[in-house]
């Protein structure tokens, strides 16, 4: 039986989506967890207990597990799993990122430095410990230990998401800023990730431009592209909130290799030689990429259900045989254009329902609405939400078209969320 590990952190749908398409493929997954003990796991014992943050044991139980039965391939889902999946990797002999390109993957700091180093362009950064309120060094520019003026982007290490990351045009907005992320660090469930990277916020010049994600696989140092996705909506701060990603691009070809390249510069100079990719990039007016990160694991949860393939096989199932080594370039992508938008959660307060789902589902060209708020469920936005209402997926004939059909369905759309009860005091 060929076998592939799959670190997650979470047991939703995308594990899901890997295990059928393990079935159909005829592969028998291994999860490696921290969330194993859940009632919701659906494969509860089978799972290998690790903690993401606490390496070697965690390594010790999968090798432990491996020495029962080979394990021959091997994917991490999400960001906290990385780490952990290639230090797996290395012990066991099993082609993928390196440890040193994981880590950097998940350290802003570390990977800004790595790209620059490798000549490709970077915003200059200066990294604030968050332990201290910004004005206990004072409130000037200089001693902030940047001189390149405003706009600058704030964003918190240890998180990812766009969660935390807010613009700041003056220096006002830049205490303010500062100050909101300091207290979204300082929640007892933040720093119960332990991400080593809780108490440092990165502070950036501002890139201005249009943004595009890249989704792809590294085979042995070579970039294979499955999708460069457009986001069509302005992300010019304050917060950063991602609402549409859009395929094909409907930026001109050479742009478009342009960026693929700057990808593949940015993976190998990372260290991210063999596996799923996930990148982020704007490309200025003038024409200049700046890749913001290379992540060493595929798009996130639902979202991955925007590509599709022309065998009916879905990402995961393209995954899962990269990762035992077989050959993928028999799995073209389908012919139509396809967006995903992530419905943004527009204020506090408690989930109370959806209605008018009937209504953006007979949108034509939209394919599947889910929302997966939870009753009762409290919301809240950007930055310091790190979830969305649901997804609206859509296919056209055209990117015009699918990116129609989703903002169309949104419309249709009505969220009851309920104000907040406080406790008084009185």
């Amino acid at each position: 039986m060929t076998r592939v590990l799959v670190l997650s952190h979470t047991t939703g749908y995308q594990l899901r989506a890997f295990n059928d398409a393990a079935e159909a493929l005829g592969i028998e997954l291994v999860f490696a967890t921290d969330r194993c003990h859940r009632l919701d796991d659906p494969w509860q014992d089978r799972a290998v207990a690790v903690r993401f943050f606490d390496l070697e044991p965690s390594v010790a139980a999968i090798t432990r597990r491996a020495r029962e039965f080979s394990i021959d391939g091997i994917i991490a889902v999400g960001d906290r799993p990385v780490v952990l999946a290639a230090r797996a990797a290395e012990a066991l002999g099993i082609r993928w990122h390196s440890v040193a390109g994981a880590i950097a993957s998940t350290d802003k700091r570390r990977a800004r430095e790595t790209l620059a180093a490798a000549g490709l362009p970077s915003a200059r950064f200066r990294i604030h410990d968050a332990r201290f309120p910004i004005r206990d060094s004072g409130s000037a520019i200089s001693d902030q230990g940047f001189d390149w003026g405003f706009p600058v982007v704030l964003k918190p290490l240890g998180l990812s998401g766009s969660r935390g990351v807010i613009r700041a045009n003056t220096e006002k907005e830049f205490t303010e800023a500062f100050e909101r992320i300091r207290a979204l660090l300082a929640r007892p469930q933040v720093r119960a990730a332990r991400t080593g990277l809780e108490d440092e916020i990165l502070v950036e010049e501002y890139v201005e431009g249009q943004e595009f994600a890249i989704e792809g696989v590294m085979t042995e140092g070579v970039l294979r592209l499955f999708a460069i996705f457009d986001k069509p909506d302005p992300l010019e701060g304050p917060f950063f909130e991602e609402t549409i990603y859009v395929t094909p691009s409907r930026f001109p070809a050479s742009t478009q290799q342009r960026i693929a390249d700057h990808v593949q510069r940015a993976a190998r100079a990372l260290g991210l030689h063999h596996g799923p990719i996930h990148a982020e990039c704007r490309v200025t007016p003038q024409g200049r990429i700046y890749v913001l990160e290379v992540a060493a694991r595929p798009i996130g949860g639902l979202c991955s259900r925007v590509l599709t393939y022309q065998n009916g096989a879905s990402l995961e199932s393209v995954l899962l045989q990269h990762a035992l080594g077989r050959p993928i370039a028999g799995c073209p992508r389908e012919e139509r254009a396809a967006a995903v938008m992530m419905i943004p959660i527009p204020r506090r307060g408690i989930f109370k329902g959806v209605s008018g789902d009937n209504a953006a589902l007979a949108v034509p060209g939209v394919t599947e609405i889910r929302i997966t708020a939870k009753e009762g469920q409290l919301l809240e936005p950007l930055p310091e939400a790190g979830s969305y209402l649901g997804f609206i997926f859509a296919r056209g004939i055209t990117p015009e078209a699918a990116e129609a059909a989703v903002r169309i369905a949104h419309t249709k759309l009505e969220f009851a969320i309920a104000r907040e009860l406080t406790l008084s005091n009185r």
